[in-house]
């Protein structure tokens, strides 16, 4: 406890304390953003007959196919009609349009030409402008996804393009991790919910809450609730003991962590027997960062109360214990080049608001962004992306590849870039 851990030292004894939570079955509607507890593999072919990509006519294909060569319209076959069954001749097909049995190849519109018509105009007889390739502009069954193929691994988090291939192959339910379920404890006694109130001398809005609250969702996270306390710790005493009682998997608090004389969150903890497994880390922003074991296997993470500490906090440690709890991987880094040099105090890691752009040549560059103090929020308007310093380094030259991960949990860093 009395050595400062390092990021990677200490994201490694948060994953150490969680295991992933139990499962349930829920409808694919409802299993956005969840996580696979199981792999899925397609119980069906997508697409699931073989079906037409072109406008036009189906045929059976054979070596005396060639151009000029006639044929009769014997059948139509719309996208959504059935089985049907047909052995010689052509069918008018649309695209998407199951291919009749006994037909095997497709003949666009544009590369045949209407001999004759009935009455109403559809054809009777067609030319071919010249011999079709042997099952040309027909989809397979099963070119897409064959049925027992696997799809999907365990610990996949559900996105939509995700949930659209399950639509495709038939799932209805999915069986996925239980969601952790997360207090959230923002303490100070100058912190205003409301928001646009006019605020008295010392007051400051309460901006860490409602983002912290939208940050753990996203990244998967039950919030179950979200209370504001005064400096006063039986309040937060009080709080703390229901959320243990009720075996709340996550407790988050912000401000009230560091070495001040209102700085109660690490005296309540030990009074309600929790096992505090580090309090700081070499890093900055968030160095007084504070994590926590309690009750029947509580996560406790006290975030310190400058809304780009916190933010920090929550991005990187939170999120890595709600992966590790819904049984995903740990998250990966980009490896990026710096646009410009930096320059920083060596034995601590600094993690950097940052932008991302395209050098000259259309590569992709990291720049980092002024305003880096935690207490700055504006800088995060123009911000994409972390950028992380390392903690033995005095001096970067442009050029240096640093790790760098999107601003928010399964964010798009990619947004807004420029040159």
């Amino acid at each position: 406890m009395k050595t400062m851990l390092s990021i990677d030292d200490a994201l490694a004894l948060i994953r150490d304390c969680c295991a992933p939570l139990g499962t349930e079955q829920v409808p694919l509607a409802d299993a956005g953003g969840r996580v696979l507890a199981a792999p899925v593999d397609a119980p069906r072919d997508l697409p699931p007959f073989a079906n037409s990509a072109m406008d036009g006519f189906a045929l059976r294909w054979h070596d005396g196919l060639a151009g000029a060569t006639t044929l009769p319209v014997l059948a139509e076959q719309a996208a959504g009609d059935g089985i049907a069954g047909q052995s010689d001749g052509a069918c008018s097909i649309m695209t998407g349009a199951r291919i009749p049995d006994g037909l095997d190849t497709v003949v666009p519109v544009e590369e045949c030409r209407v001999v004759a018509r009935d009455g109403e105009g559809r054809p009777l007889v067609i030319a071919l402008a010249h011999a079709p390739a042997r099952g040309q502009h027909v989809r397979h069954a099963g070119e897409d996804v064959a049925a027992g193929e696997r799809v999907l691994e365990a610990g996949t988090r559900l996105d939509e393009e995700a949930l659209l291939v399950l639509r495709g192959i038939g799932i209805g339910t999915v069986a996925v991790h239980r969601r952790p379920r997360l207090a959230l404890a923002c303490t100070g006694r100058e912190l205003v919910d409301t928001d646009g109130a006019a605020l008295a001398p010392g007051q400051i809005a309460n901006t860490n809450g409602p983002y912290l609250q939208r940050l753990f969702a996203d990244a998967g996270a039950e919030v179950v609730e979200r209370v504001t306390l005064a400096d006063e710790p039986d309040a937060f005493a009080t709080w703390l003991a229901r959320w243990l009682d009720a075996g709340i998997e996550l407790v988050v608090t912000t401000g009230a962590v560091s070495m001040g004389r209102y700085d109660f969150v690490p005296d309540v903890l030990r009074a309600a027997g929790a096992e505090l497994r580090f309090h700081k880390l070499k890093m900055r922003p968030g160095k007084p960062l504070l994590f926590a074991t309690a009750g029947r296997g509580t996560l406790v993470f006290g975030l310190p109360g400058n809304p780009v500490s916190s933010t920090v906090g929550a991005r990187v440690f939170v999120d890595a214990a709600l992966r590790a709890l819904a049984g995903r991987a740990p998250e990966p880094a980009l490896l990026l080049p710096l646009a410009a040099a930096a320059r920083k105090k060596p034995g601590f890691s600094m993690l950097q608001k940052a932008a991302l752009a395209l050098d000259a040549d259309g590569r992709l560059q990291v720049r980092l962004l002024q305003g880096q103090e935690s207490f700055k929020t504006a800088p995060l308007l123009a911000a994409r992306a972390w950028a992380v310093l390392p903690e033995d380094a005095a001096e970067l030259a442009a050029g240096t590849h640093v790790p760098v991960y999107p601003l928010r949990p399964g964010g798009a860093p990619f947004d807004g870039l420029t040159r």
